[in-house]
């Protein structure tokens, strides 16, 4: 299994934080896999799975580019820069990190989430960053943006049931409950992340940011040892889009008031990476 070895400042200066870019990237790889996790992405799919198709099918330097990095068992990093996490940002901000990405670096990112050669017409391309960028963001303004903010407040009420849960149970109830069955407290500042057989990672210093996402797909990634992250599928994406109100005072959890949210008893879990 794939553990985390998190020291007690880390922990407690962890928070939880939206990100646009990891919702897009989270319905590219639902996309990527054409599979729906429930009824509510099975629609999803049948709206916008015809016209990511053809999109792939007009560039196919961007099909095999998107399989490369999804990989069979890795993302690529540059796919999945770990957030800031000291204020939300907007997506075009954020995706500013996939195109800063060194077309030389991403290559070799590549060959890891593939496991072996990367192929020849992605090895002598020199705008890789720049074309991923361009398919995440086709993704976002096609796929995710018309409906973003019905996403967010799901995104919100999933951080402020969390956020209830750890004020409850303390962290060890908050993080086992993130993904059952995948990731759980081990005791001794161990974290398991993941079921895939990974090295240890310490995880002594710097923030520790816990990122949601609508589609049943999650991921870890890290920035040197600065920044840490995990994705996790949130709850309640097959509630109605109408529902009670948040509570204006939980809403600074999730970094500004929450205006109303639905919320339902769908946890589906992801880590893998």
């Amino acid at each position: 299994m794939g553990w985390w070895q998190i020291g007690t400042d880390t922990l407690a200066g962890s928070s939880f934080v939206l990100s646009p870019l990891a919702e897009a990237v989270a319905s590219l790889k639902t996309l990527h896999a054409g599979k729906a996790a429930h009824p509510g992405e099975r629609a999803w799919l049948g709206r916008h799975l015809p016209a990511y198709r053809e999109r792939l099918a007009a560039e196919p330097l961007d099909a095999l580019l998107v399989r490369a990095a999804i990989g069979p068992t890795w993302n690529a990093d540059f796919l999945t820069p770990t957030p800031l996490g000291d204020r939300e940002r907007s997506f075009e901000e954020e995706v500013g990190a996939v195109r800063a990405t060194e077309p030389a670096d991403a290559v070799d990112q590549l060959a890891v989430a593939l496991g072996g050669p990367v192929p020849e017409p992605l090895r002598s391309a020199r705008d890789l960053p720049e074309r991923l960028a361009g398919v995440l963001g086709w993704v976002w303004r096609e796929t995710v943006l018309p409906e973003w903010a019905r996403r967010r407040r799901i995104l919100e009420a999933d951080v402020v049931a969390r956020t209830a849960l750890l004020s409850r149970g303390g962290w060890a109830a908050a993080l086992d409950e993130l993904c059952p069955g995948k990731m759980r407290w081990l005791g001794d500042g161990r974290l398991q992340v993941n079921t895939r057989d990974y090295p240890p990672r310490s995880v002594d210093r710097g923030r520790l940011l816990f990122v949601p996402v609508t589609p049943a797909t999650g991921w870890v990634s890290w920035e040197g040892t600065e920044r840490y992250a995990i994705v996790y599928a949130c709850a309640g994406v097959l509630a109605d889009a109408a529902g009670p109100a948040v509570p204006e005072a939980l809403g600074p959890c999730s970094g500004r008031p929450a205006p109303g949210c639905s919320y339902g008893s769908d946890p589906r879990c992801p880590p893998a990476s």
